[in-house]
């Protein structure tokens, strides 16, 4: 049986093979993904001692090629730093403070935190003999920011946006066959938006090898066009030759695979040319017969197969995502995809979730646009900023338009080569409706400056894609000067301040649509303002003067055909702006969404408007215990023709619906049971019940997946609430919940919705790494029986450590003393001294006590060290070494006396419900197996909640070397 099991595998795998175009001609590239087995450590950005001397060395990285020196030398010991896996946002792991950013949601860095706003990465891993020859680069698809980047020592580049995806040839600095290092140095000391931007390197980076003869960074372009029941696909590839020779008589196929693999069209290019370091572009048009459209209800997706062959050999191979469909503006009708009208009904974001920060695991896309779809969200416009790949990749699969905005307007060489940057990235992408140059540039936008400026960044657009609409986001009030007057699809922010009809009647021809509306604030599941505890109630009210509710704006927009839809302002909350509040505030009020995706009453209003399926919410819950007899303002959301409402059975009035409106009622509280029930043409079709429940009871932990790949990345968001003993969800609940796992998961993050929570997001294991400082060196007679090991031995006329570049070659032995200053919290640390000698032999002297003797290995090691070695507070260390003896001035060796790692465990991972709700995001560790998620309260049952991670496909990684 089990042989027979294997036979059927084969032949299965056969089949497959013929069948699927990719994998009968193997593709000499190799995308590896590069996240794991980072070493992680806080630099700083200006003391250069904290910054691990970086930038300091006779010659700096600047001043010749390969001397990247402190954290970025190869040869730096790095094994006593924190261990991370990417995408990895460090800023989210910080304590809230009084002092950090508004617009940044208070987090512990910026300029007032400079010991956490540097951070350092650091990975070691295996590039194999066999590649030498290849064109072999690394490739980040995103860093907050300001990175700087070294390979083996070779600096590459600085990349100051934390939004540009930027890749580096590493060809020529790679030791074949052995270890290479990549350091990046991240500086995130300056915001570069006004909103939580993060920390670190959070998205994803990857090794990418070719042949010397390959298709180039984002080189393909796939374009489509409709008629007759007949598509015409225009493929573009741009081949690059790194070779020193020119390549002669290779070809292309171009091959369209359908969603099951199979090839549909094909067109082969023969006898090409291409020159040494030439970058050349060839083009071909390929026609489908009745093709299958993208769309948003079925958003199917082609593959463009890029074959590239030399004397019958593939020497490249690229795949490219496409969908087939059409896409137009109207000045006066809209928006049609393949020809049929679409109300455009968006949400703006930006790349931010409960508990993980702006490092999102691509499962989270997912999660996150399948929410906004369920209230009848069909686009999204990113704001304000290109997004990371696999978000655009999500909006491909599940069928939703995209904005993809540019972030910084302007016409040097550095702004528009950005936007050619996320033009060329992301210009397959079916979702992308619309290339936005900009938002809200207050200080240009209304002049004839910002004019200018966007007539330029509009015409440069086009150059590289024409088959895209241009639009910028637009706040100020219309004028006869600035972006309004040359956009060809204006977005306006905010229309309370506007008059769109005036600017529809100046300029007829142009597109406009709403990238900015309804600025409502509210606190998810709170009925009722408290400003003292930063709470605003959840009925849709406009922010201020200078803005709409979502009511009012949608009912702007549902009214003038001419207006191709809005976006609402926004989606989901998001940390900073706390608008209208401060501190202790650190989140946004603005989702339709909280945090974590639990929805405000406001995604009902939407649904009713927005969806065609019958929809009737009653607002607030019925939960008031206190306010018998008094009036509670009860609103009903629904698409009905009329809505009756009932208290315990009894009726309060049926009432007809407005549309686009809601409906409202004043009722005297009694505990009980509300029922709102909708009819159309007289007969019912939906209700809706909130009722008065008892005292929380039961926990109920609820995955929005409960089989997940055993993948590493793969992951389950899981929604806490407690119920009472009816099974009714208590909508006031504010229980301390305590969370346990087991199997092969782990937690990455918890969160629970409030605007005002100060808890942490992460219960992480802190790794802090404390360097010896205060290093001075004396030269001695020998190394037996040293008085200078004595913890209190004056030192004070001691010259600094490695001030001399060469000792005499008389040196017979030399002595170095140093401090370690350990911090007050090492009660269940653990401690390890990790050290390479510094001299041909020595021993080590912590506090006046032996911990190592007459080491003389070139080994780097390590020791564990107990309380009764170290201390908290300040430490002494002495070393006894017969010193290394330069020949030349240049020579190098180990001046880096080690480092004491201290590791402390990490605190349970626990959340307070908000409202009757958390939310706890549970990771892969990698393994198969049943993973189980505990959580637990003081007098409530407790829930096990069971995962099973089902095995998977692990993507094809980077091999890292452990040092």
């Amino acid at each position: 049986m089990i042989q027979y099991k294997k036979v059927l595998f084969l032949l299965l795998a056969i089949i497959t093979t013929k069948c699927t175009f990719g994998q009968t001609q193997p593709s000499p590239r190799e995308h590896l993904l590069m996240d794991y087995d980072w070493h992680f450590a806080f630099g700083h950005p200006y003391d250069t001692n904290k910054d691990f001397n970086n930038g300091t060395s006779y010659f700096s990285y600047f001043a010749k090629a390969g001397y990247g020196d402190g954290a970025a030398d190869p040869r730096f010991d790095d094994r006593a730093w924190r261990k991370v896996n990417l995408p990895h946002d460090w800023a989210v792991e910080q304590p809230f403070s009084p002092k950090g950013s508004f617009s940044h949601g208070f987090k512990a860095i910026g300029r007032n935190f400079p010991d956490a706003s540097v951070g350092w990465y650091r990975k070691t891993f295996f590039i194999p003999a066999s590649n030498l020859g290849k064109h072999i680069s690394i490739a980040f698809d995103g860093v907050f920011r300001n990175s700087i980047v070294w390979v083996n020592g070779h600096y590459l580049g600085n990349e100051q946006s934390g939004y540009s995806s930027f890749e580096y040839n590493i060809s020529e600095y790679l030791n074949y066959g052995g270890t290479n290092v990549v350091a990046v140095r991240v500086d995130a000391t300056m915001e570069e938006g006004w909103f939580y931007e993060g920390a670190g390197i959070y998205r994803h980076v990857w090794l990418n090898k070719t042949n010397q003869l390959h298709v180039a960074r984002n080189g393909t372009f796939v374009t489509t066009k409709l008629k007759d029941g007949e598509a015409v696909v225009s493929t573009h590839v741009t081949i690059n030759n790194d070779a020193d020779t020119s390549v002669s008589d290779f070809s292309i196929k171009q091959a369209i695979l359908d969603a099951d693999g199979k090839i549909i069209a094909s067109d082969e290019q023969n006898g090409l040319k291409i020159n040494v370091l030439e970058k050349k572009d060839f083009s071909s048009n390929l026609k489908i017969t009745n093709p299958k459209l993208w769309s948003i209800d079925t958003p199917y997706l082609h593959k463009l197969i890029t074959t590239v062959s030399k004397d019958g050999a593939i020497v490249d191979q690229y795949e490219t995502t496409f969908g087939i469909r059409t896409i137009r503006f109207d000045a006066n009708q809209g928006f049609f995809l393949n020809g049929k009208h679409l109300e455009i009904t968006g949400a703006d974001n930006h790349q931010d979730h409960a508990g993980v920060g702006v490092a999102m695991p691509d499962a989270l896309q997912d999660f996150r646009i399948k929410a906004q779809k369920a209230f009848g969200c069909n686009a999204i416009r990113c704001s304000h900023n290109p997004p990371t790949p696999e978000f655009l990749d999500a909006c491909d699969r599940l069928g939703m338009l995209v904005i993809d905005e540019n972030r910084l307007m302007g016409v040097t060489d550095y702004h528009l080569n950005e936007l050619k940057q996320m033009i060329l990235q992301d210009r397959n992408h079916p979702c992308i409706i619309a290339w936005s140059i900009g938002n809200e540039e207050w200080n240009m936008e209304g002049t004839v400056t910002g004019a200018r400026v966007a007539a330029t960044m509009q015409t440069y657009a086009k150059t590289i894609d024409s088959s895209r609409y241009i639009t910028a986001a637009y706040s100020g009030g219309i004028g006869t000067n600035g972006i309004t007057t040359v956009i060809d699809l204006l977005g306006y922010n905010y229309v309370v301040n506007k008059n769109t009809d005036e600017q529809h009647q100046k300029f007829p021809n142009q597109l406009s649509w709403g990238t900015e509306e309804g600025a409502t604030t509210s606190s998810r599941g709170i009925y009722v303002d408290n400003k003292d505890k930063h709470q605003l109630a959840a009925y849709d009210r406009p922010r201020n003067n200078e803005s709409f509710s979502i009511e009012q704006g949608w009912k702007h927009y549902a009214t003038r055909p001419y207006l191709a839809g809005m976006f609402i302002w926004t989606g989901f909350d998001y940390r900073g702006e706390p608008t209208p509040f401060g501190w202790p505030s650190v989140y946004s009020y603005h989702g339709m969404l909280d945090a974590c995706g639990f929805p405000k009453d406001d995604v009902w209003y939407l649904k009713s408007w927005w969806m065609d399926k019958d929809v009737v919410h009653i607002l607030p819950h019925w939960n008031w215990k206190g306010k018998e007899g008094q009036d509670i303002p009860v609103w009903v959301y629904s698409n009905s023709d009329e809505v009756e409402l009932f208290l315990n059975k009894k009726s309060l009035g049926k009432k007809t619906m407005p549309r686009n409106g809601h409906l409202e009622w004043s009722v005297a509280y009694q505990p009980g049971k509300l029922k709102a029930i909708g009819y159309k043409a007289g007969k019912k079709v939906t209700n809706d019940i909130v009722q008065t429940t008892d005292e929380p009871a039961a926990l109920l932990a609820m995955p929005d997946r409960s089989v997940i790949k055993a993948n590493r990345a793969d992951i389950s968001v899981i929604k806490i609430q407690v119920n009472d003993k009816n099974g009714l969800p208590v909508p006031t609940a504010d229980n301390q919940i305590a969370f346990t796992i087991q199997g092969p998961g782990k937690i990455i993050g918890v969160g629970n919705g409030s605007q005002t929570s100060l808890e942490p997001e992460q219960y992480l294991e802190q790794v802090i790494p404390v360097n010896i400082e205060n290093l001075k060196e004396k030269l001695v007679e020998n190394t037996e029986n040293r008085p200078e090991v004595a913890t209190d031995f004056d030192d004070a006329e001691w010259q600094p450590a490695f001030k001399s570049i060469r000792f005499p070659e008389t040196a017979k032995a030399a002595v170095y003393r140093g401090t370690i200053q350990m911090p007050d919290n090492i009660g269940d640390a653990t401690l390890t001294l990790f050290y390479n000698n510094i001299g041909k032999t020595q021993s080590i002297y912590i506090n006046g006590q032996l911990i190592q003797s007459n080491d003389s290995s070139a080994a780097r090691k390590k020791i564990k060290l107990t309380k009764t070695i170290i201390h908290p507070g300040k430490n002494s260390i002495a070393i006894v070494t017969r010193p290394f003896i330069n020949k030349n001035s240049w020579d190098y060796n180990n001046t880096n006396p080690g480092t004491v790692q201290i590791i402390i465990p990490p605190a349970q991972w626990k959340r307070k419900l908000f409202n009757g709700l958390a939310q706890v995001i549970i990771q892969s560790t990698g393994e198969p197996g049943q993973i189980i998620l505990t959580s637990t309260s003081p007098g409530l049952k407790e829930s096990r909640l069971k995962i099973s991670a089902v095995p998977a496909v692990m993507p094809a990684i980077v091999t890292s070397v452990e040092k």
